[in-house]
């Protein structure tokens, strides 16, 4: 019997270190290669960590919520063998060079590609549907009975758009609950040995009330994806110049389009919202005035603007786990179904906390819907190594003057801060006036 050491991986993101999350395993339990030993939270992903070895767990080496560096060890397993390293294809292993890469996520030399793992090969349950482990999370997640859905893969399998067409979709841009106020205001806590509490202002200490008010204020860590969020934000914020504007829009139009496509055989069980117009309201106009896709780049010479002659769409999305923005890649390139299916399975995988680094990289433009929290407006920061980003506000019936008569009309409020950097005034109010021309009319991406 021989004890094997397993350290925290590099999965390919070019980060240093991640949270451990939850394990999946206890001590003295049986794990086969590639089963799901532990979730880590990275700055960018949720990542299901498989196991490398088959054998038994000996030592959880870090406990959960505990953020640690990449090649720090974190399990032994005691395996039947001193060389216990998997040969099977797609198998978990570490590279020979730094100990902690993880084969299939790669990074530097080592291999990238990633086969199917025996832990996804579909399985048969006992009421005889055929499912990979991933997908009977998402039926989970989403609520689904696997019963109850039909099956479109080889040989009767559920696929991931099974469940999604199944499933009634809620946004990842949900109401949380409000949780009520407790009955202590403030929470007073040590402070250093260099300013004892009460003694900065001269006054006494107060263990009695310090006592009373435990339990009033929280810290919050600040890492995983709120670290990022927030170092990208500043980093946008104080290096791009941002210049909003915005104009007011009847969408009536767009939304009895809606309406329509959901009616429409060629939609059904594909998710229609305003937001699949507005994506592409703004692919559209980003081809009309390309800078508001393009990016200011600092070179060893000074700086270069690179304009995208293609849309890597980003959705801001709120989840549970923070602000994502993942993209969807050649966006120009997809047609109105394609676009909805897209969107719809960008929602569903932020929503599970599953996007992949890669889902959230090169975007070139970002759309926030900020009208599902109520908002009208907005300035939203934009997305670092972008120039634009658009806010949609709440969709609302308002008073409108139609042909000389007041009516009663869906009316919305477009938004776009904007890189004054690469792009000036005309070219921001031309990008905003063409994605405001299509909600009013989409007839208009008929061409």
């Amino acid at each position: 019997m021989t004890t094997q050491t397993f350290t925290l991986p590099d999965v390919g993101e070019g980060l240093t270190e991640a949270e451990i999350v939850t394990w999946k395993v206890a001590p003295g339990d049986t794990v086969a290669i590639n089963d799901v030993i532990c979730e880590i939270e990275t700055a960018k992903s949720l990542v299901e960590l498989p196991s490398p070895h088959a054998g038994t767990v000996g030592e959880i080496l870090v406990a959960e919520g505990v953020t640690v560096e990449v090649g720090s060890p974190i399990i032994t397993f005691v395996t039947d063998a001193p060389d216990a390293a998997p040969t099977a294809p797609a198998a978990p292993a570490q590279d020979e060079g730094s100990g902690s890469v993880l084969v299939g996520y790669g990074s530097g030399g080592g291999a990238t590609s990633r086969r199917r793992k025996p832990a996804e090969r579909p399985v048969r349950s006992s009421v005889g549907v055929i499912a990979k482990p991933p997908i009977r999370k998402l039926a989970r997640d989403l609520g689904v009975e696997l019963t109850e859905v039909t099956p479109t893969g080889a040989d009767g399998e559920v696929t991931r758009d099974d469940v999604v067409k199944h499933a009634e979709q809620a946004s990842v841009f949900r109401n949380i609950q409000t949780p009520e106020w407790g009955d202590v205001r403030e929470e007073t806590v040590p402070a250093p040995a260099s300013a004892p509490v009460g003694l900065a202002r001269g006054l006494n200490p107060v263990p009695e009330r310090a006592q009373r008010d435990e339990g009033r204020t929280e810290s919050i860590p600040v890492k995983g994806v709120r670290k990022a969020t927030s170092s990208a934000m500043v980093q946008s914020a104080y290096s791009a110049p941002h210049v909003t504007v915005w104009k007011e829009v009847d969408a009536t139009r767009t939304m009895e389009l809606v309406k329509r496509l959901k009616a429409s055989p060629d939609f059904a069980d594909i998710r229609v919202s305003p937001l699949l117009i507005m994506a592409r309201a703004v692919i559209w106009a980003a081809r009309r005035t390309p800078m508001v896709n393009a990016a200011w780049v600092d070179t060893a010479d000074g700086a270069e603007i690179v304009v995208r002659h293609y849309v890597n769409l980003g959705i801001a999305a709120a989840t549970p786990r923070g602000l994502l923005v993942p993209n969807i890649k050649d966006a120009q390139d997809l047609g109105m179904k394609d676009l909805a299916r897209a969107l719809n399975r960008l929602t569903v995988t932020a929503r599970e906390g599953k996007t992949s680094p890669a889902d959230q990289q090169g975007g070139t433009i970002t759309i926030t819907n900020i009208g599902v929290f109520g908002m009208d407006a907005g300035t939203p920061i934009i997305n670092p190594g972008e120039a634009g980003i658009v806010a949609m506000g709440t969709i609302a019936q308002k008073p409108w003057v139609v042909d000389g008569e007041v009516r009663p009309r869906w009316v919305t409020t477009v938004a776009g801060s904007f890189d004054h950097r690469v792009i000036d005034g005309d070219g921001m109010s031309r990008f905003v006036a063409d994605v405001a021309s299509i909600l009013e009319e989409p007839a208009l991406l008929v061409d």
